[in-house]
This record gives structure tokens, C-alpha cells and sequence, in this order.
């Protein structure tokens, strides 16, 4: 895989797994009473903690994975079933439990500030998002691959905080059916790429040759 290859596949998969459109029904739904700056602040605010978790997670990964003794084949495995979850729940119109339980909206809502938690985690960089991170970094095989991926994070963070900082004004730029409509889309890009952690996975076990 060429760098432009890996920086168009990480990029890809971290913005779909993320998913800040369909992040912003929720951050409006959690700070009902918050006015426009406010909630901007809260959106940078998360979006730094995300950039943040998901820079740690994925440049530790390997020594956490040599830590607790587990393979990467292992990992990528159980990721694309995390991965495969939340797509299922896009393709379905529905907030994946993967991501945030009803439980922590619920809490959310009742918060004066969501920054860190749970917009930051898990809305943000939740499970499957630190999944990929960590995925990525050990498909880098060189130091401008690990130079991309970092930038890739920084630069998904930043247009979540984007897409986030225009829904804090009410997000009439998108309408229901649209952002319905980018969801499934999503949704459906993102068991492809949960299907592709798998074969890789298999691939490196040498249980399939193509």
C-alpha cells in the first residue's frame, strides 16, 4: 500500500467511524439549553480529548498488545465485529449502543458541560474509533505512514469540530432525509471496512490466500 493509498484508507475509515453528521441530532439533544458559543467551545473542547485519546491509543497500542499478550491478528478481529455493529445500527437509522447507551445520552443531557464525557468518549473516539486508530498505526510501515496517520487524526478531529460547530447553530444546513441518507451511506462503507479488518486478519493467520 503506496502512503497516498494508506492516507486516503485511514482517513477514510476514522471519518466513517467516527461519523460527526450523525454525532450532531445527539450534541444538540444533550445541550438543549446551551447557547451558540458555549456549545461551540464544548465541540473543540471533545474534539481535542478525541484527537488526543485516539493519538495515545494508537502510537501505544503495539506495547500495550505485547503487554497483555495479545496478536494483532487477534485484535483486528474483534474490531471488525465492534466495526460491524455500529454499521449494522447505521444501516438501520439507529445510535449504535456500541457508541453510547441510552444511559449516558440520558446523563448527557442533564450535564452543563459534555465536553469529555460523553461527547469526547465514547461519542467520538469510542471503541471503534480507538479500534481503528490502533489498527492503523500497525498497518504503518514506515515513519511517513506513522507521520500520516497522525495527521490524519488531527485533520478528522478538526473537521468533526467543523461539522460540529455548524450543527451548534441548529444544523438547519442538513436536512433529516440527508443525514439519513450520509448515514446509511456510512454505514454501508463501514461494514466494508470491518469486512477488510477480518480478511486481513485471516490473511496474516494464512487462512485465505487472496
Amino acid at each position: 500500500m503506496t502512503l497516498s493509498e494508506y492516507t486516503i484508507f485511514a482517513f477514510s475509515s476514522l471519518f466513517v467511524i467516527m461519523d460527526p453528521i450523525a454525532t450532531v441530532p445527539v450534541f444538540l439533544a444533550m445541550t438543549p439549553g446551551a447557547v451558540v458559543g458555549k456549545r461551540i467551545n464544548m465541540a473543540r473542547t471533545a474534539c481535542l480529548i478525541a484527537a488526543a485519546i485516539l493519538l495515545v491509543f494508537a502510537f501505544l497500542g503495539r506495547w500495550i498488545f505485547q503487554l497483555l499478550g495479545i496478536t494483532v491478528p487477534a485484535f483486528q478481529m474483534a474490531a471488525s465485529v465492534i466495526l460491524l455493529l455500529v454499521a449494522l445500527d447505521m444501516l438501520r437509522g439507529q445510535r449504535s449502543r456500541v457508541k453510547e447507551t441510552h444511559e449516558e445520552t440520558a446523563e448527557g443531557a442533564e450535564k452543563d458541560d459534555i465536553a469529555i464525557t460523553p461527547l469526547a468518549t465514547p461519542l467520538l473516539a469510542g471503541p471503534g474509533a480507538i479500534s481503528t486508530a490502533i489498527l492503523l498505526f500497525n498497518k504503518a510501515d514506515s515513519a511517513p505512514k506513522l507521520a500520516a496517520l497522525a495527521l490524519v487524526i488531527g485533520a478528522v478531529c478538526w473537521i468533526s469540530f467543523v461539522v460540529l460547530a455548524i450543527g451548534a447553530r441548529g444544523a438547519r444546513w442538513l436536512g433529516p432525509i440527508a443525514m439519513k441518507l450520509v448515514e446509511r451511506v456510512m454505514g454501508l462503507l463501514l461494514a466494508a471496512i470491518a469486512f477488510q479488518f477480518l480478511l486481513n486478519a485471516l490473511k496474516e493467520l494464512k487462512l485465505v490466500t487472496f
